[in-house]
């Protein structure tokens, strides 16, 4: 597609955020509106994640969006016409501490309150939900039915076909290499020419502190490399998504039978996204999965990749308009959990910018916070 050259909404990334908050604008009738990819479509974060998608959190805040959240996911092929493959099978979190096992009890409790069906359940019920578990290190686990999976790369497709289609401008291989701030907007210096726009949204993710340096804003959050593999195909046998507390690790079965597995290995933080496989996770990961599930000690691995975790200094996401350069809106630090929060969080943003409402977790995500000194820790539950 030709670059346009004035906008109204100028949306740097085109990953799940700056995708889904171009298709949401153009719903409410901002149709002018272009969105720059440095790279293809689900080049980022976004077409490398695991599917997971779960109402299971420590805050009510992330509670309750992951509610709605999931509740979109129902809704997404008939709205976007495109089936991402929602299974509901729940979300198994096993604890091998006591530490864990509180927990699990205050999460849990906060999550009742807030209507999630989530249960503190013991081994032996776990194991009676995926028969294939080891269990003799555990001390308890909690489970929610309806936490699930999708298919990630249908849910780009679905917004930007539908965004194209409401008369968004899609241009990836577009790098942003120069913002001036005028008095009537932005002049924005691209890999392919000048593009003058009103207001700016940097959904960049793990490239979002690169983005914001072009108009002088130091963010805090920085990337983190995260890897994940794929197995060969089995019969199908495992329905939730299975998270061990202790070490991070998490695995499913996708629809064709593959077990996805990922896990966090320390990595060089020096500010720069790296997207490098390392043997030092396939050898962490393998031995993880193996002592939950022995039976998968003989499956071939078929590939591995590694993805950019966004993480900000306490958990949460970093969204709104950035205080110093009016018209410059922040959507980042997501860690791993930016996929799963999409459906929400871009709908509101987009039904914000077309001239809706503030929506209300703008407030706890404020960029402001950090120097304010009142952050809201979400506890690190990755998958």
């Amino acid at each position: 597609m030709s670059l346009p050259r004035e906008t109204d909404v100028l949306i740097v990334g085109g990953g799940v955020m700056g995708l889904g908050i171009a298709y949401h604008l153009a719903k409410n009738g901002v149709r002018d509106v272009v969105v720059l990819e440095r790279s293809y479509l689900n080049y980022g974060a976004s077409g490398r994640n695991g599917g997971g998608v779960r109402m299971q959190w420590s805050t009510e805040t992330n509670i309750r969006l992951m509610q709605e959240s999931i509740e979109l996911c129902k809704r997404f092929a008939g709205e976007l016409k495109i089936n991402i493959w929602l299974r509901q099978g729940g979300y198994l979190f096993l604890a091998r501490a006591e530490a864990e096992r509180a927990r699990m009890e205050r999460n849990i409790a906060l999550q009742n309150r807030c209507g999630v069906p989530t249960r503190l359940i013991s081994p032996a019920e776990a194991k009676r939900i995926v028969p294939e578990l080891e269990v003799s290190e555990l001390v308890c686990a909690a489970h929610n039915p309806r936490d699930g999976i999708v298919f990630p790369w249908p849910f780009l497709w679905g917004y930007a076909n539908q965004a194209a289609a409401r008369g968004v401008a899609i241009c990836p291989f577009t790098s942003v290499e120069r913002i001036v701030p005028t008095g009537a907007g932005f002049r924005v210096q691209t890999s392919r020419g000048e593009v003058r726009a009103q207001r700016i949204v940097n959904a960049a993710g793990a490239w979002s502190p690169e983005v914001a340096k072009l108009v002088g804003i130091e963010l805090p959050n920085r990337p983190h490399r995260h890897e994940i593999l794929s197995t060969e195909p089995l019969k199908p046998f495992l329905k939730p998504m299975v998270s061990l507390l202790s070490s991070g690790l998490y695995f499913s079965q996708s629809m064709r039978g593959e077990i996805v597995t990922g896990i966090s290995v320390e990595d060089h933080d020096d500010g720069h996204v790296k997207m490098g496989s390392r043997l030092q996770f396939l050898t962490k990961v393998a031995r993880e999965l193996v002592r939950v599930m022995p039976r998968l000690s003989q499956v071939k691995v078929l590939r591995q990749w590694a993805g950019p975790y966004d993480v900000s200094p306490d958990g949460n996401p970093i969204v709104g308009e950035a205080p110093s350069v009016p018209g410059f809106y922040l959507c980042c630090g997501f860690v791993g959990h930016g996929f799963m929060m999409a459906p929400v969080v871009t709908k509101y943003y987009g039904e914000f910018l077309a001239g809706s409402a503030r929506p209300a977790f703008f407030d706890p995500w404020r960029p402001t916070r950090f120097a304010e000194g009142t952050l809201v820790k979400e506890e690190m539950i990755l998958g």
